[in-house]
């Protein structure tokens, strides 16, 4: 069966079909566009099966902005007995490939919301009976390589599974995409997840110590009441918090933060120490991605990450795409040598998160 199947955000199934068939095209690769709307899931029919293969390790999952995680069909969606189900499975799978790991899944949807219980209880004797029969790899025999594969198993319901593969070096390394952060007690407002998903997302693990540490400097535009703020607070950075609006006391307090009470598109700081630019300003996308390049070139910054609201209507993948490309022009007009992703994370809602990252000039 020539499908990918690609997870995204409920309501964003157009973004994310629009998405893979032209960064497919991209690539010489061709197909046809399966979904329902508000399911969170886009199913991409490859005219060539052996396309198949080559897009999901050719194509980054980093470099898709609406699709969360994405696997490839093993064969046509199974329906399951009453009873036997683990058994069912691994006689679909064969014993002809061996996998690193296994991924229950199931839809990000109600209905979806409602089986994961029971995709929890059967994940267990499956997992250890995959490994039993030696189609699912031993913990500690596990590659890592570049060719090592998940094992996918995405439920509509209790009688019918979907099966798949995904390479480990090109997807997703959480359960759908989806992280599970939980709201610290102190925030002064929910929106603080969405940066530390962000910071989750962009900033190796292993570059926390230099890129996101105590004694660097931030600017927060837009910041009022401090949830982005925040984030970089706990990480011991000082903080020029811009917006009209009011502070939350709490963060006030701890000495590392300045109010300025100023417009976000006004400000300017007046020595170029800052290493971060942070922005969640409600405002028109264009005039967002203008002011972020602006502080680039500048100098102003050397790393930035805020986020695009989307407009509500039909082209909503064409107008990040057009934003970007707005930034790249900029960029090259200056010569900066730079790095940017772009990504619709789960805690974002009718926005796209971006990071931009400067790495010197040309």
């Amino acid at each position: 069966m020539n499908v990918i199947y690609l997870y995204c955000r409920p309501g964003f199934e157009n973004e994310c079909a629009a998405e893979i068939q032209e960064k497919a095209g991209w690539n010489d690769i061709y197909g046809f566009i399966k979904l329902k709307k508000n399911e969170g899931l886009v199913e991409f029919h490859v005219y060539e099966q052996s396309q198949v293969d080559v897009l999901i390790q050719k194509l980054p999952l980093t470099r898709l902005i609406f699709a969360r995680q994405w696997f490839a069909a093993l064969g046509e969606p199974l329906e399951l007995p009453e009873y036997n189900r683990v058994e069912a499975i691994a006689e679909q799978l064969g014993d002809d490939f061996r996998y690193e790991d296994l991924r229950v899944e199931t839809l990000d949807t109600n209905d979806g919301k409602a089986l994961s219980k029971f995709s929890r209880k059967l994940s267990v004797p499956l997992r250890q009976h995959l490994r039993k029969s030696g189609i699912l790899a031993e913990k500690e025999q596990g590659e890592q390589g570049r060719g090592a594969t998940n094992l996918h198993a995405l439920f509509f319901s209790g009688q019918l599974v979907q099966l798949g593969y995904s390479y480990v070096a090109n997807s997703s390394n959480l359960p759908m995409g989806i992280p599970r952060l939980k709201f610290p007690s102190k925030a002064p407002s929910r929106s603080t997840l969405k940066l530390d998903e962000a910071f989750l997302y962009f900033i190796p693990r292993e570059e926390w110590d230099t890129r996101l540490t105590s004694g660097l400097n931030a600017v927060d535009l837009g910041s009022a009441p401090g949830g982005w703020t925040y984030q970089l607070v706990r990480r011991g950075m000082m903080v020029k918090a811009v917006d009209n609006g009011p502070m939350a006391d709490s963060l006030m307090d701890t000495g590392q933060v300045k109010h300025y009470q100023q417009d976000g598109f006004k400000f300017r700081p007046s020595k170029k120490n800052n290493y971060w630019l942070v922005c969640d300003m409600i405002e028109n996308s264009t005039r967002v991605a203008r002011l972020m390049a602006s502080w680039i070139v500048d100098g102003d910054c050397k790393e930035a990450m805020f986020n695009l609201k989307l407009q509500p209507g039909k082209a909503r993948y064409q107008q990040v795409m057009k934003n970007l490309q707005q930034i790249k022009d900029t960029m090259s007009e200056h010569d900066i040598w730079y790095e940017m992703y772009a990504k619709h994370l789960y805690y974002d809602r009718e926005e796209v998160t971006v990071h931009v990252r400067v790495l010197g000039n040309k």
